[in-house]
């Protein structure tokens, strides 16, 4: 989503195999080859009553491969965490053709050592927020020590992930949830510590902004969708009926489920959002420049009211929805590109986005990566000191810069909307790709291979 698999150079596609997949139910464990698909994987795990909890929302495509290279996340990171945390070994091929497996508890390895000196910088300019996907994990690898956490969300541009070693977990026995409709955005972000302290297993947030799209939505001005996971159905209804209990002066809207199948009729209005963005005139597009933003909990609040108004300067709407119980935002910008200018309000609404991150110590990815769209901000937030560092780590894993040149490290002559292929300056795509390009678009249709776009 962020220019990370695209560029000039050759695209290494590794769909066609790497594929293997096995699951040791008493350990607890998988390995995967860098192909499969989150789907794949727990549904291979699930008859041994285990699966990967962190859950990006667009699993069913997802990679393995792809998720370690972003440190991916998803609505249950809120309680599990991204999916470094779940990452206990990796093979890679690295820039000299050696191929390496990385264990983790193993140390730093050879290729880059953090030096001590540096450690008092990465604890001061890393900002403090829940998900960070935003450069190399240098806090992570300061603490830790371990390679492993230098490679998750590395994206691409140290080594190439052709099998991930995976730590499963139990499936939960039991759970429940709420939609929650709240009238303004205030009570709505208030709302959010008193849930996260119930230790929800999943705490999404669709906006207004979004909701309007969606006919069969409550009409209010935020919808919060809690889901909790508890050893037994008593358990599970009765954090539901706290959470109830607990806001019924703040909510104007309350639906409630206490098994499998009411939740996903809970969850159904967060699936509707694709579909219903797929309806909007052929030339509005629905665009993720400007997305992905994380910022500290207590600043959610100010950074949905910021992003309205960023976008309400410029005129270009958005359709704002993310992980509240992390503090992390996604916006899908939708310009009308017939209108003059169009390219130039999207730019504003990113640097006004950018600014507006800085100031409430956020960071411009929580759980998609930088890639090339958001290389060239890196230094705002963390200065050029660990920048530097950032370039030592780079060079000390590609030193002829031949893997994912531009991703983190940004490409001289950086622009924000410089690989955007919408619009009249843009390259162009033979006609019956772009009608089948627009047909994925249209229908979030993301898992259709690439073969079959050229057929």
């Amino acid at each position: 989503m962020p220019g990370g698999n695209v560029g000039s150079g050759t695209i290494l596609d590794l769909s066609a195999g790497f594929s293997d997949l096995s699951i040791d139910q008493h350990a607890c464990t998988a390995r995967t080859g860098a192909s499969v698909t989150w789907s794949q994987l727990n549904e291979a795990a699930k008859p041994y009553g285990l699966r990967l909890p962190p859950d990006p929302s667009s699993g069913l495509f997802a990679t393995c491969g792809g998720m370690v290279s972003t440190n991916a996340a998803g609505p249950r990171t809120v309680r599990y965490g991204s999916v470094r945390t779940w990452v206990e070994g990796l093979e890679v091929v690295e820039t000299d053709g050696g191929v390496r497996t990385v264990i983790r508890g193993e140390g730093s390895g050879e290729k880059y050592h953090l030096p001590v000196e540096a450690k008092r910088l990465v604890a001061e300019r890393f900002p403090k927020t829940r998900k960070n996907s935003s450069g190399y994990a240098l806090d992570r690898l300061a603490e830790t020590g371990d390679e492993v956490d230098l490679l998750v969300g590395s994206e691409g541009t140290l080594a190439i992930i052709t099998a991930v070693h995976w730590r499963l977990d139990a499936i939960p026995s039991d759970i429940a949830g709420a939609a929650l409709g709240f009238p303004d955005l205030e009570s709505l972000t208030e709302a959010v510590p008193y849930l996260v302290s119930l230790k929800p297993a999943a705490l999404e947030l669709l906006d207004s902004t979004l909701l309007q799209f969606i006919p069969e939505a409550p009409k209010v001005a935020g919808l919060l969708l809690v889901e909790f996971e508890r050893e037994s159905s008593a358990a599970a209804r009765g954090v539901v009926g706290d959470a109830v209990r607990g806001l019924k002066h703040a909510v104007t809207h309350v639906e409630t489920a206490v098994d499998r199948r009411g939740l996903e009729q809970l969850w159904s209005v967060r699936r509707l959002a694709s579909p219903a963005l797929a309806r909007l005139p052929l030339s509005q597009r629905s665009l993720q420049v400007i997305e992905d933003g994380c910022v500290p909990l207590h600043a959610l609040g100010d950074y949905v009211a910021g992003l309205r108004a960023a976008a309400d300067r410029a005129g270009i709407p958005v359709a704002i929805f993310g992980h509240a119980g992390d503090g992390h935002v996604h916006v899908n910008a939708l310009p009308d590109t017939t209108r003059p200018g169009w390219r130039e309000a999207l730019a504003r609404v990113f640097e006004d986005v950018t600014t507006l991150l800085l100031r409430l110590g956020g960071v411009p990815s929580g759980e998609h990566g930088v890639g090339r769209l958001r290389a060239g901000v890196l230094e705002r937030f963390y200065g050029p000191e660990v920048m530097d560092l950032f370039r030592a780590v780079k060079r000390a894993y590609d030193p002829l810069t031949i893997l994912n040149p531009g991703v983190i490290i940004p490409a001289t002559g950086w622009s924000p909307l410089a690989a955007l292929k919408i619009g009249d300056d843009a390259a162009a795509i033979p006609d019956d790709i772009a009608t089948r390009l627009r047909d994925v678009e249209r229908n979030a249709a993301w898992a259709t291979s690439k073969l079959q776009l050229a057929r």
